[in-house]
């Protein structure tokens, strides 16, 4: 096994050979085998080990074993102690979910404090039997189908491509130790119902289960990726704007596909929307009709489906701006103010006010049904409202515009339009300038 697994990294994974890498080690046959392949193929590691502080003695005692790995191998290894019934009471989750995102969280802390370049975890071909099982039966699209991806950003499973049972024997040919958490042996859990008695039966009616399986996921992937292709030709049509706040997509050219509803899902489905025939739907709905997932939004708003990041209590903060307020952070934007002898290069992004009419501190805050102003070279009164649908502001737009206020008045719908109340005139002895820069938000996954 070790020079198949020599040969695995030479072609697949030469990325690997000069790099720092960290190995997540449980103490368990997988790992403890992962370790001595990497030690052995002359790679650069060191271990990193949870103890969940779930099994009492038996998680200390993991603990020391790997310790004492270490030790024997001559490698760095850290371990973290987590309060794992906490975080996921805390948090709504199950125990295992609570386990897998402290685990992964710390992993990435400690990569990033430590530069190592690659995390490399023991995932090999039975997990991956068992997780498309898993997905199979809870309903997935075709990124569920392909299994455990063998390179998910700087995480690697270099043993993918090898079987429990290669795992083993190799392990028993070689007198390594290694410690079973005894957790894996109980069916309570999904995955164990699936690796104990689903997975057997289906060898014994199909003993070529594991090369089938690879054969059949090799396949799909192929397939993903020319799916992945059409996509982005696809996305380069329907994709009519991108903005600081949102993606604006043309529903009507979705509705010229064939299938728009297997478009949408490709599209949209790292956003975690749920109600597929609902989001399916907005395409023919009437503007303002809204659909939600746990962090994002879809508006339908005119011929467009506008997706955006749900907006949260912070977003409608006010801020106070006191006299000698040099920069304010607010929302994803920043203000920086200054006194300018004279109005250069203006721009919607930049204010130029009469000091002298304003009266501090002033206020920076969303926009209210009834605001009404006084628009720069209008000559007259107008309501916010009748000046966002005239200036053709989507929903999304009109929730994301900051009103800079005087004593109630506005004086500036920050990168649009400022209030003729508070221009320059030629009687003016200061200005006051102020310059609204945008930060591009960046959706999370």
């Amino acid at each position: 096994m070790l020079e198949n697994f020599k040969s695995h990294i030479e072609q697949n994974l030469y990325f690997l050979s000069d790099k720092k890498l960290l190995i997540a080690n449980s103490s368990g046959l997988d790992s403890i085998v992962l370790t001595n392949l990497c030690v052995n193929a002359g790679l650069t590691v060191s271990l990193a080990h949870c103890n969940f502080n779930l099994r009492g003695k038996e998680s200390d005692g993991d603990e020391e074993f790997i310790m004492d790995l270490g030790e024997e191998l001559d490698l760095e290894v850290f371990v973290q102690h987590f309060d794992t019934k906490a975080y996921a009471k805390e948090n709504k989750l199950s125990t295992q979910e609570a386990a897998r995102n402290l685990r992964y969280q710390w992993f990435a802390d400690l990569a990033k404090a430590l530069n190592f370049d690659f995390i490399l975890t023991a995932h090999h071909l039975d997990d991956n039997l068992e997780t498309f099982l898993i997905n199979f039966s809870r309903g997935t699209g075709l990124d569920g189908l392909t299994g455990i991806p063998e390179i998910n950003g700087n995480i690697v499973r270099p043993l993918l491509p090898f079987s429990r049972e290669q795992i083993e024997v190799y392990a028993i040919e070689n007198n390594f130790k290694w410690r079973e958490d005894s957790s894996n042996a109980t069916t309570d859990y999904l995955r164990n119902k699936v690796r104990h008695d689903i997975i057997p039966t289906l060898k014994n009616i199909t003993p070529q289960l594991l090369a089938n399986f690879q054969n059949t996921t090799s396949h799909l992937k192929e397939i993903r990726d020319i799916v992945d292709d059409r996509i982005d030709e696809i996305s380069d049509l329907i994709i009519e704007e991108i903005d600081e706040y949102s993606l604006h997509f043309n529903s009507e050219e979705i509705l010229k596909l064939n299938n728009p509803k297997a478009y949408l899902y490709q599209i949209l489905k790292e956003y975690k929307f749920t109600e597929w025939n609902d989001v399916y739907d907005l395409l023919e709905a009437q503007s303002g009709k809204i659909i939600y997932s746990e962090k994002y939004r879809l508006l339908k708003d005119r011929k467009y489906i506008i997706l955006s990041e749900k907006k949260s209590s912070d977003n409608v903060q006010d801020f106070v701006i006191s006299e000698d307020l040099n920069e304010v952070n607010f929302g994803n934007a920043t203000l920086i103010f200054s006194i300018a002898d004279s109005i250069n290069e203006p721009s919607q992004n930049s204010l130029h006010a009469d000091f002298d009419t304003l009266n501090f501190p002033l206020k920076l805050r969303r926009w209210q049904e009834g605001d009404y102003f006084y628009p720069l070279g209008l000559g007259g009164k107008k309501k916010l409202s009748k000046f966002f649908k005239d200036e053709k502001f989507s929903k999304i737009e009109k929730e994301e515009s900051w009103l800079m206020t005087s004593q109630g008045n506005i004086v500036w719908v920050l990168g649009h339009r400022m209030d003729e109340r508070f221009k320059v005139t030629s009687k003016t002895k200061q200005i006051l300038k102020a310059d609204f820069l945008l930060n591009n938000l960046k959706s999370e996954d």
